[in-house]
């Protein structure tokens, strides 16, 4: 079996700039997964994986390697997958369209940090969301740190990325809530449901005033004396679990 040794290979070439190049990336409408939880979690909601990338000695299912599956010398797949422990696996995938979808939706403004984004939606999975749209701003939900922290939490959501927030705000039917630092509602007394929407913003700024001025309803997450703010993942996490067991 041939296995590629060299990062001038056409074929690596184009998976190293899969993982490092956002907008090829959107070009190219393909992502890559790296380990076999992704790989696993992309198969049984359905993504087909359009090449399998393997070193010789990598541990997994054979099921997960399919009948034919390009083997890479190790530092050739370590320099496509940019992860600081390799695990020996790796995909390519067409980056799912977005769709209509059942639950609730999550707004993302300007959250830079592909870990953030990426925690956030493995939280919008676990809570029962069913779509998450994201502004230019955001950092690339398909990037390979991203993917990592979404934990497969992708693959259960319709993910848009759009160029007009507002007018995907607007479009929502149902009661759309943001939190605040101060002067909201408390979290523990908001009318909250499965099938609301949420907005959270960027790190440290969190949301303009104008997705705000879009909200229905402002929440405050009650926090010990002398701390400032949550990470905005965290935040999530807080609120997307209450909407999920309601009042």
């Amino acid at each position: 079996m041939t296995v590629l040794t060299s990062k001038d290979n056409p074929k690596v070439k184009r998976w190293i700039r899969l993982a490092s190049d956002a907008r090829f990336r959107r070009s190219e409408k393909r992502a890559l997964i790296e380990g076999p939880h992704l790989l696993s979690a992309a198969l049984q909601h359905g993504i087909k994986l359009m090449a399998v990338l393997a070193t010789e000695d990598a541990a997994v299912d054979a099921k997960l390697l399919g009948e034919k599956p390009v083997m890479l010398g190790k530092g050739v797949f370590r320099a496509i997958v940019e992860a600081d422990t390799p695990q020996g696996v790796a995909a390519e995938i067409a980056i799912p369209v977005g769709r209509k979808a059942d639950g609730g939706t999550v707004f993302l403004e300007g959250v830079q940090d592909p870990a953030n984004v990426g925690a956030i939606l493995r939280s919008a999975a676990a809570f029962g969301i069913g779509r998450v749209v994201l502004d230019a701003a955001c950092a690339d939900p398909w990037a390979p740190r991203a993917l990592r922290a979404g934990m497969g939490g992708h693959f259960a959501l319709s993910i848009l990325e759009t160029k007009d927030l507002g007018a995907e705000i607007e479009a929502f039917n149902g009661t759309v809530a943001c939190t605040v630092p101060r002067g909201g509602m408390a979290l523990a007394d908001a009318p909250l449901d499965r099938e609301m929407a949420w907005l959270f913003g960027a790190e440290g700024r969190g949301l303009t005033d104008e997705v705000i001025r879009r909200a229905d309803l402002r929440v405050s997450i009650p926090m010990a004396d002398g701390t400032e703010s949550l990470n905005v993942a965290a935040t999530a996490a807080i609120c997307l679990y209450r909407g999920f067991v309601g009042k």
